[in-house]
């Protein structure tokens, strides 16, 4: 008959509660002391120490990770500014080659043109020259055509109007001369 709980409230009005109690201590009492057990368990098997030194650890790790990663990173700047001062010598160095290139390429058609018109002048004093020497062949044949035409002509003219009897008159006046010169 402990099981039967005996109600001497009226009809309609709410139950008073009742709670299961062991030792005289409700359930959430029970819980409070559990806890206040394993706090005092954890506090003196040094559990926060082992906590903090795992934090301090983890802490130590991520610092380490951090130096690290500033140190590449300081390494990465250095690089990145290796490689732009190679890249503005770069550019420095193809100025500088499209420059003399551009120099180069002015002196060999300067050198063109001059050698073209020292070719030019040198072909025009050959044809010059050539033409020159043609003259001179031409007007030493007329001569030599025009005195044979003057001695074929004179040729003529003396057979024509000499005859022996002129030529022996001729001959004698020319002798008669030579002994005057002796």
């Amino acid at each position: 008959m402990a099981n039967t709980i005996a109600s001497t409230a009226a009809p309609g009005t709410p139950e008073p509660e009742h709670e299961a109690t062991a030792f005289g201590i409700a359930a959430g009492g029970w819980v409070a002391i559990a806890m206040l057990v394993v706090f005092a368990i954890a506090i003196i098997a040094k559990v926060p120490a082992m906590i903090g030194r795992m934090l301090d650890g983890k802490i130590a790790d991520i610092r380490q990770q951090l130096d690290t990663a500033k140190q590449l990173r300081a390494e990465a700047e250095a690089l990145k500014a290796e490689y732009e001062a190679k890249a503005r010598d770069a550019d420095k160095e193809v100025e500088a080659l499209r420059v003399s290139a551009a120099q180069q390429a002015d002196e060999i058609v300067a050198k063109a043109k001059a050698d073209a018109t020292a070719l030019i002048a040198r072909h025009s004093a050959m044809a010059e020259e050539k033409i020159a020497a043609a003259e001179r062949a031409v007007i030493a044949e007329i001569r030599a055509t025009a005195a044979d035409a003057a001695t074929n002509a004179a040729r003529a003219l003396i057979a024509e109007k000499h005859n022996a009897g002129a030529d022996k008159a001729l001959v004698d006046k020319t002798i008669a001369a030579l002994g005057r010169l002796n």
